[in-house]
């Protein structure tokens, strides 16, 4: 969720070392003249072997640790921050230890070259912190490799897996390079994600002389996360889904279903457990009050009152058939739907076997969430546009003929990207996917002209979707308009379904990422090709890396991602590839035209696109009515419907731990005492992260892999009815008969 990302004015606010007299020579944003340093050094050295041994390595630690962990129950995302906070003093304590004796190396004229040059400064951080940005984003087709070997049980080479990975990462580079000069030298284009990490450079290498330096108190926060996570992580999991409701009433299937953290609504479910916390939506800690307060209201909606509503107000769908909480598929039975009997030898659906098997049912939560992602979607683009629209235009406006701010100028001190370096990216890039589409196609299923349409709509969306993300910070979706195009292009493949979505989608992503890393480079005035050769660098480490890692536990863990099959509490369970699995087959392999068409059942849900384009609307005519009213332009519809959209593989614990902390931090302990959390929320995030990270690292290889385990009370959440179906004659494993 991108507007999860956004920073309070508040939070980035740092004492200007500079004169703003003269604004507009500065920024014509004011964010930006009070975060953004307007000096620059360019004697500092940023190709030191300071930066590639640290930024290589974090680059693997963060691709690792992040792929390792995404197969997990509750996936831990080890964050871009974690490495600025970790880094710091190891570089520090290199810049004291590495001898500075020069050198010359053969081929290099006179140039001479040095282990330490001088102080650990800012702009080797910044690199440093870019190769962790990169390894630290999982590749999204890592989940189509997925699908295909642990739930189709279909073949693909290691090959086509690299190529597929490799170039659905590197393909909207391309483009992208292109389009820097429209939306990261513009002033106007400013990124305010990009202000978050100025901010924190910049209060990482202040002086720090008071007693509890953030070193020490990053590595006293480490060691307690490290050594805590032992126990919701292996001795007494039950602190990873602390589900009292169940325990007050062990036979009610009611009580169950309202309070298990994990399969229900979660009414009074916690956790005492990081990885809880912080999987799927990120780290709380580093997430504004204002972004909290949103989500908060938009989960509340959902989980307590519109389900509520759904399963035992309107039986919607014939909601009481399946579980009231669950992203698995089900036949009219309410039995798990057996996918694979309906796809044939060629990978497609086969008819005969799927009119045999009857149309796919979901569970209400899962359908309705599909319904608000429909009208998350378009109310994204109609919010954008009627709210931010006019300002969005006069900016781009501005940027093409404005003059230059002082940043920009200071970086045209430094050689430009030659064009033709991106050029080659997106030539090689196109290149190597049609040739996986066209020689391995057996594997992929992706037709040559399935990968140029993807590839255009990603390049057409490229710019548009850049210039909101520059001035507002939401990044609108991809993903659902993607796979529901070529749901209705070329139904009945699902693997060419998904690989057109991250074709499609991914692309577009990686660019607008690899753009707000440009304008992070571009306000801390690092050489622009030191930057494109890190990212690049990064990519392709990065992605060989998850393909890597994906394979080793593909083929080492017995029934891996199928809940069915695992032991119980196995953390195998893959929460996010088991969504990716259910729409590659709703979308790819039945199609929507059989789900949400005239052949399906869901096709009501189509109305929620209406929705979103009336909603912000409605909200809109409100404002321009009552122009007085300040609370009503604060009704921001995408972020409401957008609350829930980790929702499925994200579950109610995860919401309910992380809203609390949530609060906690960036309400109260921001509010009152503003000075501690300036100085140490960072970095307690940081540690926290990093503890965890080693501890579930160690208790995989100590204890997992030598299939070591307890068996008492304390490894369940105690909540086995929450699964059960409450309709008349529903028959299901371990559930009573009504």
């Amino acid at each position: 969720m991108a507007y999860l990302e956004v920073e309070s004015k508040e939070s980035v606010k740092l004492k200007p070392e500079f004169d703003t007299t003269n604004d507009d020579d500065v920024s014509p944003i004011e964010q930006v003249r009070l975060t953004v340093p307007t000096h620059d050094d360019p004697s500092l050295p940023v190709w030191t072997f300071r930066m590639w041994f640290l930024g290589i390595l974090s680059c693997v630690v963060l691709a690792f640790l992040n792929t390792f962990f995404s197969y997990r129950t509750e996936p831990l995302t080890i964050s871009m921050i974690s490495v600025q906070v970790a880094t710091l003093p190891i570089g520090r304590f290199m810049a004291k230890v590495l001898p500075k004796t020069k050198f010359q190396i053969p081929g290099f004229g006179d140039r001479e070259f040095s282990l330490n040059p001088g102080p650990f400064n800012v702009k080797e951080h910044v690199l440093i912190s870019i190769f962790a940005n990169v390894g630290g984003n999982t590749a999204y087709a890592i989940s189509i490799i997925d699908i295909i070997k642990a739930f189709y049980h279909r073949k693909i080479s290691f090959l086509a897996s690299w190529l597929l990975v490799n170039t659905t990462q590197v393909l909207g580079y391309g483009w992208a390079g292109i389009m820097r000069k429209y939306v990261v030298e513009p002033a106007q284009m400013w990124w305010p994600s990009s202000l978050v990490q100025v901010s924190l450079f910049s209060a990482l290498h202040e002086k720090d002389s008071q007693r509890m330096s953030r070193g020490k108190f990053f590595l006293i926060a480490l060691v307690c996360s490290f050594s805590w996570y032992v126990f919701p992580g292996y001795l007494v999991p039950t602190l990873s889904a602390f589900s009292w409701v169940c325990w007050a009433f062990p036979k009610s299937v009611t009580a169950h279903q309202i309070g298990s953290g994990m399969r229900g609504l979660g009414l009074g479910a916690f956790a005492l457990d990081w990885s809880v916390i912080a999987s799927f939506l990120g780290s709380p800690l580093i997430t504004p009050f204002f972004a909290i307060a949103n989500v908060v209201v938009g989960y509340i909606a959902l989980i307590y009152i519109i389900i509520p509503l759904a399963y035992w107000g309107f039986n919607l769908y014939g909601a009481r058939k399946f579980p009231i909480f669950s992203s698995h598929l089900f036949n009219y039975k309410g039995e798990i739907y057996d996918v694979n009997s309906i796809v044939n030898d060629r990978f497609e659906i086969d008819m005969p076997a799927y009119l045999k098997q009857g149309p796919i049912h979901l569970s209400v939560f899962f359908a309705l969430t599909y319904g608000i992602g429909f009208a998350a979607i378009v109310a994204t683009l109609t919010h954008v546009a009627l709210f931010h629209g006019k300002e969005i235009y006069e900016q781009y406006r501005a940027s093409k003929g404005a003059k230059q701010d002082i940043h920009t100028r200071l970086m045209k001190k430094y050689e430009p990207i030659p064009g033709w370096w991106f050029h080659s990216i997106l030539v090689a890039a196109l290149v190597l996917s049609l040739l996986l589409c066209i020689l391995m196609r057996n594997e992929v299923q992706m037709p040559w002209w399935g990968l140029l349409f993807a590839a255009s709509l990603a390049l057409i969306f490229t710019l548009p979707i850049s210039i909101i993300t520059a001035t507002t910070n939401v990044s609108p979706g991809l993903n659902i308009i993607t796979e529901y195009i070529m749901g209705i292009i070329y139904p009945g493949r699902p693997i060419a379904n998904v690989c057109f979505k991250t074709y499609g989608y991914i692309s577009m992503v990686q660019a607008v990422t690899f753009l707000s890393d440009f304008k992070l480079g571009h306000y801390m005035k690092i050489p622009p090709r030191s930057m494109f050769i890190v990212q690049c660098i990064g990519t392709v480490i990065a992605s060989s890396l998850n393909t890597a890692v994906a394979w080793w536990l593909l083929t080492s863990i017995e029934h891996i991602c199928n809940d069915q099959l695992l032991p119980p509490n196995s953390p195998w369970t893959c929460p996010g590839d088991n969504v990716f699995f259910d729409a590659s087959v709703i979308w790819g392999l039945v199609g929507p035209k059989r789900i949400f068409g005239s052949l399906g059942n869901y096709a009501a849900l189509n109305w929620f696109f209406l929705g979103g384009v009336l909603g912000p609307l409605l909200v809109w005519l409100l404002h321009k009515a009552f122009p007085k009213q300040k609370w009503i332009p604060m009704i921001n519809l995408p972020v409401l419907l957008g609350a829930t959209a980790a929702m499925p593989p994200a579950t109610t614990v995860n919401f309910n731990c992380w809203i609390v902390v949530g609060v906690i931090f960036n309400y109260f302990v921001f509010r009152y005492h503003k000075g501690w959390w300036q100085r140490y929320n960072y970095v307690l995030s940081a540690a926290l992260d990093a503890g965890l990270a080693f501890m579930g690292v160690l208790l995989f290889f100590s204890l997992t892999m030598e299939e070591k385990s307890i068996a008492w009370w304390g490894v369940e959440e105690h909540c086995p009815l929450a699964k059960c179906p409450t309709a008349k004659g529903i028959v299901v494993d371990g559930c009573p008969v009504y």
